[in-house]
């Protein structure tokens, strides 16, 4: 096999595999959340890790973190509110909180 087709069988591979795993299809959704957040650092919103940091030893932090993203809202990180996100899936969004809360 030539080079080219090795590489378009290993893109169709990894688009195949994320399309098959709902937790990197979730994943893959977050791209909105990376205009007003970012992994390290504060952007509009607070970076993922602080709120990994904040929330990572609370027992209910993935159902609460569902519900703030869900609803959106403000006050908890500033005066800046953050948009609700009412489309996306309790599922979804829950595998978006658990990356986090691994940071």
């Amino acid at each position: 096999m030539n080079r080219l087709t090795l590489s378009f069988l290993l893109v169709l591979f990894l688009v195949s595999t994320a399309i098959a795993d709902p937790k990197k299809r979730a994943l893959e959704s977050m791209n909105g959340c990376y205009a007003c957040h970012s992994v390290k650092t504060k952007v509009i919103g607070p970076a993922f890790i602080e709120i990994s940091k904040r929330y990572k030893n609370q027992e209910s932090a993935n159902k609460q973190l569902v519900k703030k993203i869900k609803e959106g809202g403000s006050g908890n990180w500033g005066k800046i509110p953050m948009n609700p996100h009412p489309n996306i899936s309790d599922t979804d969004l829950s595998s978006m909180v658990d990356w986090i809360l691994t940071l």
